[in-house]
Order: structure tokens, then C-alpha cells, then sequence
């Protein structure tokens, strides 16, 4: 059997996976299972750039959801069919708008053609891979339907990103200690940075358990 690293892409989607599957079955029903490489290839020659070792690795995981999931905090994972779409739509739109170019009020153009769309949050803002060189090559960042990119708080890359959400299901805590694990009244996961507020549906939160159960 192969192993793979506690951090690695594959050892977080394991143990994020594994946690549902004991506590809240329907935050991981909309999980597709892992892309096939015909069509990663295919996501990488739409955008014209070749995707980093961890992104092919989490599409070989899950390739993104069939509809939006609580499953990860703030975002819901795209498949790679999902990322050339998004990828060309933004590409497109900036190429009308001079959304390539950072304006002088903003520290990031509206989009760059070296990011690469991961997942898309519930007001349809995109979390991008940056692959631009220099030494924030593969951090997490945010593109938003107004203004320019942020990196302000950044994930250095996706394999940290997906080892601390595991590490809050197993261990407790929060990722980066602002949003915490909740199950809703229907069982699904939601991750809020206040327990005392209402989920989506009205209904109170729950804090999630710890581990496996």
C-alpha cells in the first residue's frame, strides 16, 4: 500500500472523507469521485497552464462536487471541468473590462491568467491558486467579483489549507482559529466563526464532534 505523508493532499482528503462518513453523511454526498487525467490534461490545455502537484492531486482525490457542499470552510471545490469553465469566463471578462490590469487604488488585477480557479464560495467569489513565479508561487488566495485579487491572508499552499481542516474535524479547534466545524439541524456541516449564529436555514448550530466517533 502506498503511504503518503500526514500533510500531503491525499493523507488530508482521507481523514477529512473519513470524518462524515461517521458523523455527517450528507456533507460529502455531493463529492464527485477522482478526475481521470484525460480530463485534467484537458482542464490544463483550455487555460494554457499546467496545473501544480497539488491540485492534480486533490482532483485525484475528488474531482470538485456535484452542487455546493459545507464539507471545507468558505469555499465548495471545483472539478476540473469547472476550473477550465470558470478559468475562461474570468480570463474572458477581464479581456473586456481591463480587468488584467491592477488599477492604482488596488494591489492585484481583477484577474491574472497565471491563477487557477480551485473553488468558488457562496457569493460566487473563486479561490485561485497563484502560479505566477517568485516566492508566492502556489499560495491561496481570493478573487472577488469587485476589485483585485486578495492574498492578504493567503494559505501558502493547498496541502496546508486542506491539513488544517483535517486537523480541526480530528483534533478540534478552528482553521486558522476563526472558523469552526458545525453540524446543521439536518445533519450537513457548516463552518461558521460564531456558534451563536443561525445556520443557513435558520436553524441553530451545533458544534461538530471531535474524531472519529
Amino acid at each position: 500500500m502506498t503511504q503518503h505523508p500526514e500533510g500531503s493532499v491525499t493523507a488530508s482528503w482521507r481523514r477529512i472523507d473519513a470524518w462524515p462518513a461517521v458523523h455527517a453523511p450528507a456533507a460529502s454526498a455531493a463529492l464527485r469521485p477522482p478526475a481521470g487525467a484525460d480530463a485534467v490534461e484537458a482542464a490544463e490545455r483550455a487555460l494554457d497552464v499546467p496545473f501544480p502537484a497539488e491540485l492534480r492531486e486533490s482532483l485525484g482525490c475528488h474531482d470538485g462536487a456535484t452542487g455546493w457542499t459545507g464539507l471545507l470552510p468558505e469555499q465548495s471545490p471545483l472539478g476540473a471541468a469547472d476550473i477550465a469553465e470558470h478559468g475562461r469566463m474570468r480570463l474572458e471578462t477581464a479581456a473586456g473590462t481591463d480587468g488584467l490590469v491592477t488599477r492604482p487604488w488596488d494591489d492585484e488585477p481583477w484577474w491574472h491568467p497565471l491563477w487557477v480557479p480551485r473553488a468558488e464560495s457562496a457569493d460566487g467569489g473563486v479561490q485561485v491558486i497563484d502560479l505566477r513565479p517568485g516566492p508566492g508561487s502556489g499560495r491561496l488566495g481570493w478573487a472577488g467579483h469587485s476589485g483585485g485579487g486578495d492574498f492578504s491572508g493567503a494559505w501558502p499552499g493547498l496541502a496546508a489549507y486542506l491539513h488544517e481542516v483535517s486537523r480541526a474535524l480530528w483534533h478540534g479547534g478552528g482553521v486558522r482559529g476563526t472558523y469552526r466545524p458545525y453540524l446543521t439541524a439536518d445533519g450537513d456541516l457548516w463552518w461558521d466563526c460564531a456558534g451563536d449564529r443561525p445556520s443557513p436555514n435558520g436553524e441553530p448550530l451545533t458544534p461538530a464532534p471531535v474524531g472519529p466517533g
